[in-house]
Formats: structure tokens, sequence, C-alpha cells
């Protein structure tokens, strides 16, 4: 939605993420139609859409996608009527903090690019359609729960480790006319992912649910750069760094972006271990190390340690910002503080193994 990134001409080091370092997105109107897919095929099955969705930007794209696609396929008979159906149905948007920062793209709609804007020119704002929904109480949100109509719910956090998702989740994983969709990365560890990777039962505020829905996840959404707009940002430097640092992946995807860089501009990449320091003026030239086994297996353990670590600081501040567990029962606040409190229990164990193998 926003105008494209100012690129940089000139950098002595460059510092760069990798996440998806060796995959390309899908293209803007494949993961439309498989959005408005797997949609409509869940409402016509009277379920829910579960969306557990990023609060800033994430939420505010999907509204953009779903708004847009009435522009499209106008005289496609098969796209009118999923539409038909995606747009009978409310579309709630349950997250204070998402809620405040659809508020604030709306407030500063001189950011959008150049189609939005002239979408704006027109009187057709993106982030405004017939159906759309705001839920900021507790108690709104408790209420979507106990209504059995066909709707889409989009609520944070994105990861499902805290906040009104897991409620939702709760209430809805064990239908299978219900479909939750995943919409951004998730990170090894989190409840989500665990979902995404085909879990049958998980548990949620310390009870066993099983996972009877459909689980889909939209790859194409994700805020991070794929494999070929990461390459884009290399190229774009007149004067090319001496050195680049890739961080913020996971191996396969470092790898493999490391060889593409190399292949492609020729310069230096170094993949940091977890805790190594670098004297920028004395940074290795062009080399290979080769690690055995078990320096790998902890390499990739510090990957997953690190990424649940980055994903529990982003959903407390989420849960944090928002008051999500405000009008919550006691027991479920309790619960809720209890289970984040194990994992950051247990991450420090994990931490406290590997140091000792070293």
């Amino acid at each position: 939605m926003l105008d494209s990134p100012t690129m940089i001409d000139t950098a002595d080091y460059l510092v760069m993420e990798s996440t998806y370092g060796n995959r390309l997105h899908m293209r803007n109107d494949e993961k439309a139609s498989l959005f408005l897919d797997i949609v409509s095929e869940t409402l016509d099955n009277g379920g829910k859409v579960i969306i557990p969705s990023f609060a800033v930007g994430r939420t505010q794209e999907i509204l953009y996608e779903i708004d847009k696609l009435k522009q499209e396929h106008k005289d496609d008979e098969i796209f009118q009527k999923k539409y038909k159906t995606l747009m009978k149905v409310p579309v709630y948007v349950d997250s204070p903090l998402a809620i405040s920062a659809t508020e604030v793209f709306k407030k500063n709609t001189d950011l959008f690019e150049e189609e939005i804007q002239e979408k704006l020119k027109k009187g057709d704002h993106p982030l405004e359609f017939p159906g759309l929904k705001f839920t900021p109480t507790a108690d709104e949100s408790k209420a979507l729960n106990e209504n059995n109509d066909p709707s889409i719910i989009i609520s944070a956090s994105g990861m499902c480790e805290v906040g009104r998702i897991k409620h939702h989740l709760k209430h809805n994983l064990w239908n299978p006319n219900n479909t939750i969709l995943f919409v951004g990365y998730q990170a090894p560890g989190t409840l989500g992912r665990t979902i995404v990777d085909g879990a049958e039962k998980v548990k949620i505020f310390g009870e066993e649910i099983s996972v009877n829905a459909r689980v889909e996840y939209i790859e194409g959404y994700s805020g991070h750069a794929d494999q070929e707009w990461l390459l884009n940002f290399v190229y774009s430097f007149i004067q090319k760094p001496k050195h680049i640092f890739l961080v913020h992946g996971e191996p396969d995807s470092q790898a493999e972006l490391k060889e593409k860089i190399i292949e492609n501009v020729s310069i230096p990449v170094t993949i940091p271990k977890f805790g190594e320091k670098y004297n920028i003026e004395d940074v290795p030239e062009l080399t290979e190390t080769v690690h055995s086994s078990q320096k790998l297996e902890n390499k990739q353990l510090r990957l997953d340690i690190l990424s649940q670590i980055d994903a529990l600081r982003d959903e407390v501040q989420n849960a944090t910002s928002s008051s999500k567990i405000k009008g919550y029962s006691k027991e479920e606040s309790t619960k809720e503080v209890n289970e984040l409190t194990d994992r950051v229990e247990d991450l420090k164990q994990m931490i406290k193994k590997i140091l000792e193998k070293e």
C-alpha cells in the first residue's frame, strides 16, 4: 500500500535480513484470487475465517486487497459470485492496536502509492467498505464467539502467542467448517507455527483443543522482501558495499542468498554465528567456512530461539499496547501470563544447554 522504499546509493558495509532469501513471493493477483477462493469456500460452508494478523501493516494490506477485488474480473460470473459471498458477511477487525494503526494509515494517505492516490481522488478509500466493523472493546470481541453466523475475523497477534486471537482459536479451531488463514511468517516454537505445521491438537489457556478447522497459509502477504527484491536492493548501490552480513534468516535462506549475491555482484558475504563479533576493518575476504554437523545443529537451534524471542517481544508489546487482556476473566488473564512466563523459562533452559555444549 505504501510508496516504494527509497533505495540507497552507497554504503561501506551492509547488514541485511534474509528471511525469504531462497523464495519468491506469490504475485498480487495470484494471492488475491487464492484469498477469495479460500474465504468464499469457507463462507459457503457456513463457517468463519479467522485471520491471525499483525496489527500494523498487514491488517491494512488485507483490507485493501478485499476492497480491490471488486475492481477486477467484472465480467467473470464465477468471480462475481465468490465476491458477492465475501461482501455479504461482516469483516471484523478485532484488535485495539490494529484499529488505531488503521486510523494512522487513514490520516497519512499522502504516503500511499500512486495507484491508491488515484483511487482516493475518486472518493474510493481502500480502507473503507460495506461490512467492515471494528471491535475495540473486550465485550465486543467476546460477542464474536457467541455468534455462529459466517464472518471474517482479523485479529492480532499474528503468531497467535497472546491476545484476542487465542480466544478466537479456542472457540473455532475445533470446527471443520471454519478456516484459519495465516498471512504472515510464523516463527519456530510459536502457536501459529505449530498449527501451520499440522498439529492435530494444541493447548490454549491450558485446554487441549483439536485442530479440525481448515488451515491455510498465503505467504505472499509477508512484510519481508523476497529473494528478487533483496537482490534488487543490493543491485541498487552505485558504490557497492565492501562486505555484506546476512542476518534474520534460517540457514537455507541465508546460504542461497549468499550464493546469489556472490555470483551476481561478487561482494564478499558473511553469515555471522550467534554471539560473534567483527571488526569491520578486518572482515575476512570471500571465504567458505565448513562447520561440523553439531555446529550447524547448534546454529539452527540458536536461530530458532532468537526467532522465538523476537516473536515473544513483539507479541508482549502488542498485548501491552492494546490492553488485550483487559475485560477477560482473571483466570484467563492469569493463564495467558503464565504461558508467556513458562515460554521465557523454556528459552532460558535451551540457551543454557547450547552454552554447555560449546
